[in-house]
């Protein structure tokens, strides 16, 4: 039988620092998905979630084992994609903004071709209609699905990591789905809208 996570923590507490990468790989595909979803770039996820695992084994002493493990790392991915989607605002730049050089300051030059409403349409089909339809959902509502089916959260853990009172949670989870499913069938019905007008020219 394999350990607890709690015995591993306090295997690792206790001096057998080799025992995390148990933990590590217990939970790296949950942490890469979940912040994949937040942050929307896979490679981006992938080493936000490593900062995630350094920052959690670091801080590991201040884990409570009358929680779950789980919500508790969990909660420390979710502070870091947030941090992560602050910072990429702060360095956001207005595309009118001249660009300063050593020879003064230059207009940038934007792409005549840049794509139109309807290529960004067709790129989002290709990324799948449930990924667009779950990155649409507004934070509140994506994130605890997200815990719930991409990490397998229980709604107790994650009640513990949003630290949302567990009724909250499930409404917002209910909702989710709901506004997952509208989206999904509007999605359906506009591709066979432009289908049939395809199939008329």
């Amino acid at each position: 039988m394999s350990a607890t996570d709690q015995e591993i923590v306090e295997a690792v507490l206790a001096g057998e620092q080799h025992r995390y990468a148990e933990l590590v790989e217990r939970y790296r595909g949950k942490i890469v998905s979940y912040v994949m979803r937040m942050l929307g770039n896979y490679d981006d996820a992938v080493d936000l979630s490593q900062e995630v695992f350094l920052k959690a084994y670091t801080a590991l002493d201040s884990y409570r084992p009358q929680y779950p493990f789980t919500a508790w790392l969990f909660r420390i991915a979710r502070n870091a994609s947030i941090d992560e989607l602050r910072r990429r605002r702060l360095t956001m730049v207005s595309l009118d903004a001249p660009v300063a050089t050593g020879e003064g300051e230059m207009q940038r030059d934007v792409a005549a071709d840049a794509p139109g409403p309807e290529a960004m349409y067709l790129e989002g089909e290709a990324r799948g209609g449930i990924e667009q339809a779950l990155n649409d959902l507004p934070d509140k509502y994506r994130e605890p699905l997200v815990l719930r089916h991409a990490a397998e959260m229980s709604y107790d853990e994650i009640s513990e990591a949003l630290e949302l009172p567990l009724g909250t949670v499930k409404t917002r989870i209910f909702r989710a789905r709901e506004a997952l499913r509208v989206r999904l069938e509007r999605a359906a019905e506009s591709s066979e809208g432009i289908a049939l007008g395809a199939e008329e020219r």
